[in-house]
């Protein structure tokens, strides 16, 4: 049974060019950029900490591509830009992370990585990597929890070197005594 025109049917076979085109145009800007990062890192104080963002988009790189980092520290919501990248590196001139980001990455590589140099226990917090590569600008933003310690190793040794100068003190302190000892039994005329 055919359907008279201007039906249901009809309107669908119309829109079905329509549709087409859209869906093909439509790809890149359906398609989300895929961004990966580490939920949690663990550094040490002064010794450098590299912050992984990896990413996949259906678009070739180019010039257009921006990737920006952001850090917010514990219990708070503000939050400080601390890295811009558009074909050239643009780390913060200002603030907690002042010349101490570096570039880690290579955006041909799907890289966006930063690394930050001389780590403090205050560097502690939330960072975030959002990538952009137009037309792909729709994508998760994944976050990074940062936790600086201080080495086990440094406090292990303090404590061995602390152990090592007790022991020496009370050597000498042994030979001192032996030696008092000596000379006040040679005074008394006792002989060993």
């Amino acid at each position: 049974m055919q359907q008279p025109r201007g039906t249901a049917g009809g309107r669908g076979c119309a829109l079905f060019p329509v549709l087409s085109i859209l869906v093909v145009q439509g790809v890149h800007i359906v398609l989300p950029l895929e961004i990966s990062a580490d939920a949690h890192v663990r550094g040490y104080v002064g010794e450098k900490i590299k912050l992984k963002c990896t990413f996949k988009s259906s678009s070739d790189v180019t010039d257009k591509l921006t990737i920006d980092w952001t850090y917010r520290p514990p219990s708070s919501s503000r939050t400080e830009s601390i890295f811009h990248y558009q074909s050239f590196q643009y780390p913060t001139t200002a603030g907690t992370f002042r010349d101490r980001i570096s570039w880690a990455g290579n955006v041909y590589k799907g890289d966006a990585s930063i690394s930050i140099s001389n780590p403090t226990l205050k560097d502690n917090g939330t960072f975030s990597c959002a990538v952009k590569n137009p037309p792909d600008v729709y994508h998760n933003i994944p976050l990074t929890e940062l936790t600086v310690t201080e080495r086990a190793l440094t406090r292990r040794t303090t404590m061995t070197a602390w152990r090592g100068f007790v022991s020496a003190v009370r050597s000498v302190w042994i030979q001192t005594t032996k030696m008092h000892t000596d000379e006040v039994c040679d005074a008394r005329g006792v002989t060993k």
